[in-house]
């Protein structure tokens, strides 16, 4: 009697990740993250907050206004200025997105599991997207509606059927959605989290200043382009005349972020990990 030996079948070659498989990782890892639920709130309630305070403020001296400052009064503009604070969070969340991942050594296990870089930048950059606009519009929309009901005992109240309202709240929410995508680029082309926060805030808050001291009138233009005062434009209900338009400044603030990103994915595929 002869024993008879069974070989197990031949294991097949190692399935290999597909775009959808690295999206799908990457929208999991960014929301059980303990880090990305802490900064978020925290910009939503600085950003909602500070919408609520400086209304209270801006109505208890609006009787003591001259005519020339309440005939600049934008209701969007005004109502979403909390915005303008709350981006850090959403800035030091794109940050480290990816600088968490070097500063725990998790970015070589998911480069191993997805050696094509530019697809698992891409994926990361796109679950990053959808999570900020959605809550980037929950936080714009609140602001907004928070705002109005204050502006109200002043009957300065406006609603989302007025000119370029809509427009504006939404494009509060792309505002912040940029932001993050651009510190994502910074922190991959720098690799630090501390640098790339750092860098973030210059751009959006000391070039500003800087540009507000240009002599001239090129100062003048320079400053109108600028990142922070660009892309702000997107929450304005109609135009300035010295500032871009709120089209005008959405576009040059997306071509800031299409610049970055391109670098970082360029230095992403060109540099170990």
């Amino acid at each position: 009697m002869t024993a008879t030996s069974s070989e197990a079948p031949a294991a097949g070659p190692p399935r290999k990740a597909t775009f959808g498989n690295v999206l799908g990782s990457e929208w999991t890892k960014i929301r059980t993250v303990k880090s990305t639920f802490w900064t978020l709130l925290a910009g939503v309630v600085v950003s909602i907050g500070l919408s609520g305070l400086i209304s209270l403020g801006f109505t208890s001296s609006y009787d003591q206004l001259s005519a020339e400052d309440k005939a600049q009064f934008d209701t969007a503009a005004f109502s979403l200025v909390g915005l303008n604070f709350g981006m850090v969070a959403f800035g030091v969340l794109g940050v480290l997105v990816i600088t968490g991942e070097y500063a725990t050594g998790m970015i070589r296990t998911s480069l191993t599991a997805m050696p094509r870089r530019t697809e698992y930048l891409a994926a990361k950059a796109l679950a990053l997207t959808g999570l900020v606009l959605v809550v980037g519009l929950v936080v714009s929309f609140a602001s907004f509606f928070l705002a109005q009901l204050v502006y109200a005992t002043k009957d300065l109240d406006g609603s989302l059927g007025d000119p370029g309202v809509l427009r504006a709240v939404i494009g509060g929410a792309v505002y912040l959605t940029l932001i993050a995508l651009i510190s994502l680029g910074v922190g991959m082309l720098l690799r630090h989290t501390a640098g790339a926060v750092t860098t973030v805030l210059g751009v959006l808050f000391v070039l500003p200043i800087i540009g507000s001291f240009l002599p001239g009138s090129w100062g003048d233009n320079l400053a109108k382009v600028l990142p922070s005062n660009a892309g702000g434009m997107m929450m304005s209900a109609r135009e300035m005349d010295d500032a871009l338009s709120p089209w005008a400044g959405g576009l040059v603030f997306a071509l800031y972020t299409v610049v970055v990103l391109a670098a970082a994915f360029f230095s992403f595929n060109k540099r170990d990990a």
